[in-house]
């Protein structure tokens, strides 16, 4: 019987399929450093928000304390965003004329709230609740940053979920010393504690 394919066919072959593998093993690589890197978490990209808040000048020159718009970070799952009216408490008296409060007053006359832009979103199926770690003596700038420095606030941390597992599992490594006990956070030894 004739040999329907020569020799070197067998080794063209291998060499394909090798190649082949060594590329999708190289696809998923990249796509995985790629997936891990500060860009695709948009790191370092500040948000554009309805009035350009500086929260270096709230927080930083003014010293305003962070749980003055964020009332609800010691209670609640989010530390919630300001309200016209907390914004109007200040602004009703100081910048009242300022074009770049010109939303603020549409909102507090129509009744609509401002439309922030959220900073730091996680998934859906994500479980994050600020007050269980603000009372735990996590601070802000552990997360956030130094805010009190931002003119226009941008994320400066992935907060992907090895993120947040090296943090509870380590967390002197990025807590200020003393502020937790070490097992206070890095009890996470079922997958329900952080994901519905």
């Amino acid at each position: 019987m004739t040999q329907l394919f020569r020799p070197s066919a067998d080794r063209a072959l291998r060499r394909i399929l090798a190649s082949s593998a060594f590329a999708f093993a190289l696809v998923v690589v990249t796509g995985f450093i790629i997936v891990r890197s500060g860009p695709f978490w948009n790191v370092g990209s500040p948000i554009t928000q309805p009035i350009p808040f500086s929260h270096a000048v709230h927080a930083g020159e003014l010293g305003m304390d962070c749980r003055y718009c964020h009332s609800s970070v010691e209670v609640a799952a989010t530390a919630g965003v300001p309200t016209v009216e907390t914004c109007m408490g200040c602004h009703s008296q100081v910048w009242t004329a300022a074009s770049a409060l010109a939303p603020l007053h549409a909102s507090m006359a129509t009744g609509e709230p401002l439309a922030w832009n959220r900073v730091h979103q996680l998934p859906d199926h994500v479980r994050f609740h600020h007050g269980i770690h603000v009372a735990r003596g996590v601070e802000c700038a552990t997360c956030h940053g130094d805010v009190e420095r931002m003119a226009q606030v941008r994320k400066v941390e992935t907060m992907s979920m090895s993120w947040c597992l090296d943090c509870h599992w380590d967390p002197h490594a990025r807590l200020s010393s003393g502020s937790v006990p070490p097992d206070r956070l890095a009890q996470l030894d079922d997958c329900s504690i952080c994901h519905y």
